[in-house]
């Protein structure tokens, strides 16, 4: 298997959320160690929104880019049809997008220690998100919160009805839009 196979070993699968661990680790250990004190609380605040927007930026990437945007329609549409299979976004290609799509945005309109901040928290959301997805589709349940993840994600999941409940960490974004698939007649 490849780096850019959407299908992945166990080995590979799990080398993504340990490689992303890693760099959130290592990024929070610069912004700690090299950041100057007197940005300590916006970097902090920063880190929250970066954090926070992640919930909006996965309803968006998983509503128009996952159900709606070749080759990510296709590639989606495989996770649907084996959702125990160990498919995702090659890591290649994930890290590309976050540097570009946030990192540099970021930094244009900012410094490095903002940017920096910000992409921290984008990527802790992406790391929440990696593990709840996984989660709701390979743990049991035992917590309240999981349960209603999967329950959440299975309506998501459902072949027959609207789409809708795009969201994997949170249900809020499609309450706000008005796909949750709850409300539906």
């Amino acid at each position: 298997m490849g780096i850019f196979t959407l299908e992945h070993s166990r080995a590979a699968y799990r080398a993504d959320f340990a490689l992303y661990g890693c760099v959130i680790t290592l990024l929070s250990g610069f912004l700690a160690m090299q950041s100057p004190r007197a940005q300590s609380i916006p970097i902090a605040a920063i880190s929250v929104a970066g954090l926070a927007s992640w919930s909006l930026i996965e309803y968006l990437l998983h509503r128009f880019i996952l159900h709606g945007v070749q080759p990510f329609k296709s590639w989606h549409a495989e996770h649907h049809r084996r959702p125990t299979a160990l498919i995702y976004a090659p890591t290649v290609l994930s890290a590309t997008l976050i540097f570009t799509l946030v990192f540099l945005p970021a930094r244009l309109m900012s410094n490095l220690w903002w940017a920096s901040a910000f992409t921290l928290g984008v990527l802790s959301g992406y790391l929440a998100y990696a593990i709840t997805h996984h989660a709701t589709h390979h743990w049991g349940a035992s917590r309240a919160w999981l349960r209603q993840r999967k329950h959440w994600h299975a309506l998501h999941h459902q072949r027959h009805g609207p789409a809708g409940c795009y969201g994997v960490t949170t249900s809020f974004w499609d309450r706000v839009f008005g796909t949750d698939k709850r409300k539906s007649p």
